[in-house]
């Protein structure tokens, strides 16, 4: 990761990849399982500024099966993308989705949340799983803990993570060693956890970031805590986190918290938030966030944002989504999840125009507080 400008704790920079370079910070759009939600595919994700998909480990396991979309030549050939792209270790999903089950040091058996037939993951076998999907980048296994948590698991869980992202990195090195490997430059992340006890956190930021590793993520945050918590533990692990390493805060979120993880050292976000909020009608502007289904744009003739030129704004009016949504259109969550991801992707590169010319201070200042503003 090459660190270009820096403004305060904000970092502007570079971080280079098998395929391709990530221009930082950076939003990465969410393809749970190959595809962003709303009907969008890998070829879209040009016209709309993506620059990294996110896949996910856990569903792409369950189906079409992880020896599948290796025999297809991985998740590149698979979905068309070929720029970089990330998998999640699975971990999450198991936690949240799988009604039963049962953590143990060798990793967690529970239950398919689409069949409920008995399945185990460790970290050898989340690695193995995106060793097959052939990701750019891979994160290593953790366990999620629910907010909030009792500080004595909290601190057993933080040293059985460390435990599990040693075996993760022994088995990546196995497996890009081997010759039928789909990338054999696959990089690691590590996965920063803690809840939100400051000092566990620290501790095992220190402890992690003594490994070897290509990057590093702040877990478990964005979990129902107060948006206050989660950048006070930002602000606790950034200056342990090695400087010339990517940054990436796991599964956040609205512009506004995008714009305060830069402001305190942070590289990479990802959120499946603008697709979902688009699909139910909800629209991200540069003055604020609006709701399609509102009667008001009934006749309303503007694009959903005067200050975008995306796709959908250079061609499309408020009143014909609007229509459309009352019409239960497919297109009309199509056209929305591309203006809000255009968003995104646009809000980062602003950042990153904003760090090169020296204005980021401003920037931070004119935006916070009206970007999740309800219009």
């Amino acid at each position: 990761m090459k660190i270009l400008t820096q403004s305060g704790r904000a970092r502007r920079g570079e971080f280079v990849t098998p395929h391709g370079t990530v221009q930082t910070p950076a939003f990465m759009n969410v393809a749970t399982c190959g595809a962003i939600k709303g009907a969008l595919s890998a070829y879209d994700l040009k016209d709309i500024k993506c620059q990294v998909q996110l896949c996910n480990t856990y569903h792409l396991h369950l189906r079409p099966g992880d020896e599948t979309v290796c025999k297809l030549g991985g998740l590149h050939k698979f979905t068309g993308w070929d720029g970089p792209i990330l998998t999640d270790s699975g971990g999450f999903q198991v936690f949240s989705l799988a009604k039963l089950r049962k953590i143990k040091e060798e990793g967690v058996h529970f239950a398919s949340h689409i069949d409920g037939r008995k399945l185990f993951i460790g970290p050898e076998e989340s690695i193995r799983i995106q060793s097959n999907l052939g990701s750019t980048i891979a994160m290593a296994f953790d366990e999620c803990v629910e907010n909030p948590a009792e500080y004595a698991y909290a601190k057993q869980s933080c040293a059985r993570t460390t435990r599990w992202l040693k075996r993760s990195k022994a088995e990546m090195d196995r497996l890009n060693s081997l010759e039928d490997t789909v990338n054999p430059r696959q990089m690691l992340f590590g996965i920063n956890q803690g809840c939100t006890f400051d000092d566990l956190r620290v501790e095992h930021m220190k402890e992690i970031s003594q490994l070897d590793l290509d990057g590093f993520a702040i877990g478990g945050l964005a979990v129902g805590e107060p948006a206050e918590e989660m950048y006070r533990v930002i602000e606790a692990v950034e200056p342990f986190m090695p400087k010339d390493k990517p940054r990436y805060l796991m599964g956040v979120g609205t512009p506004e918290n995008i714009l305060e993880g830069v402001y305190r050292g942070v590289d990479l976000f990802d959120c499946v938030m603008p697709a979902r909020n688009a699909r139910h009608a909800h629209v991200f502007t540069w003055q604020g966030h609006r709701n399609m289904l509102n009667s008001k744009y009934t006749l309303d003739e503007e694009p959903l944002d005067t200050a975008c030129d995306c796709p959908v704004c250079q061609r499309f009016s408020r009143a014909y989504i609007h229509h459309l949504f009352k019409a239960g259109e497919m297109l009309a969550m199509r056209l929305c999840v591309m203006h809000n991801l255009y968003f995104y992707n646009t809000l980062t590169e602003k950042i990153r125009e904003s760090l090169e010319n020296g204005t980021f201070e401003s920037f931070y200042r004119q935006y916070t507080g009206l970007l999740d503003k309800r219009i």
